[in-house]
């Protein structure tokens, strides 16, 4: 009969959940660095990358809680069955590392701090040199251009000298004509668009960072 009470009790350890928080937030921080220097995206979003933070010390929280009371076991399943979460993740390599940062959590919830560590730096070594391999190759880019129908000879024998360029849309209006092309460029090779507008009849050309789905 005790035996079975004690999966009732909680066995609360102030100086490991200490330690365990403690090393939360070194690893959060850590991930929230990684994240950033491998960023690639559009848009950075600071929020989302605090929030990988909060979320390895949340998940470590729980887990120290959890692992040591039936009851508490229970109603936290309860509880997360009932939650709904409508944020969208617009990258899916925010959604790994979200998943980074449940996996520390999970880690030093538990007691596991080596496999936390060791995992946790194999992981951002591994996510640096992946973003250190994408700066040097060339990245997509969608080029933007507005011309007049008189201007379209030139400016088709201009989209041949761009580097795999290709046609993603075209739209015939009363002012002219607006293509929309798609290019794999580096960040040197950006100096190209000003010669567009060198070319009478071209009203406006822009040039786009682009990290949608792509085809190759």
């Amino acid at each position: 009969m005790s035996a079975l009470s004690d999966l009732f009790v909680i066995h609360f350890s102030p100086l490991r959940m200490l330690i365990a928080l403690a090393l939360a937030l070194v690893m959060g921080l850590y991930i929230f660095f990684i994240y950033k220097k491998s960023f690639g995206g559009v848009m950075y979003s600071r929020n989302f990358n605090v929030s990988l933070v909060l979320i390895t010390l949340v998940t470590t929280l729980v887990l120290m809680l959890i692992s040591s009371n039936l009851t508490l076991t229970l109603g936290m399943v309860g509880a997360l069955s009932i939650v709904r979460y409508r944020t969208a993740v617009k990258d899916p390599i925010d959604t790994g590392f979200i998943f980074w940062a449940v996996g520390e959590g999970l880690a030093l919830g538990v007691g596991f701090y080596d496999a936390a560590i060791i995992g946790g730096v194999i992981i951002g070594i591994f996510m640096l040199l992946l973003s250190a391999f994408k700066v040097r190759s060339a990245m997509p880019f969608l080029l933007i251009l507005h011309y007049s129908e008189g201007a379209s000879g030139t400016v088709k024998q201009m989209i041949k000298q761009l580097p795999g360029a290709r046609v993603r849309s075209k739209t015939a209006r009363r002012d002219g004509i607006e293509m929309t092309l798609e290019l794999r460029l580096k960040d040197n090779e950006t100096g190209f668009v000003e010669k567009f507008l060198r070319v009478e009849g071209i009203y406006d050309a822009s040039l786009i960072s682009y990290q949608g789905d792509m085809v190759s």
